[in-house]
């Protein structure tokens, strides 16, 4: 696993457009209480749920990989020239 450049950054924009993503389909929002881990761990599910992400594999399922993960599904969605993919 490759660490992207801005790999933080782009996971913390991936959750932030995953719980609105998430409101959207129509789960209830997260709680300021909710864990980051948490959160992560359920929005990769959610997009894995919904063909957006694919999925890793049984024993790669792990927090460092859910994370990067999210952050690849971000990095795609973001136009070209996006301040964090620089």
């Amino acid at each position: 696993m490759k660490k992207l450049k801005n790999e933080a950054a782009l996971l913390k924009k991936a959750i932030d457009i995953g719980e609105k993503y998430a409101v959207n389909r129509g789960y209830k929002s997260f709680s300021a209480t909710n864990a980051a881990k948490d959160k992560v761990e359920s929005l990769y599910r959610l997009l894995v749920n919904d063909k957006l992400v694919q999925p890793l594999a049984v024993d790669q399922e792990n927090q460092p990989n859910m994370k990067h993960k999210l952050a690849l599904w971000i990095a795609k969605q973001l136009p070209e020239g996006h301040p964090l993919l620089k």
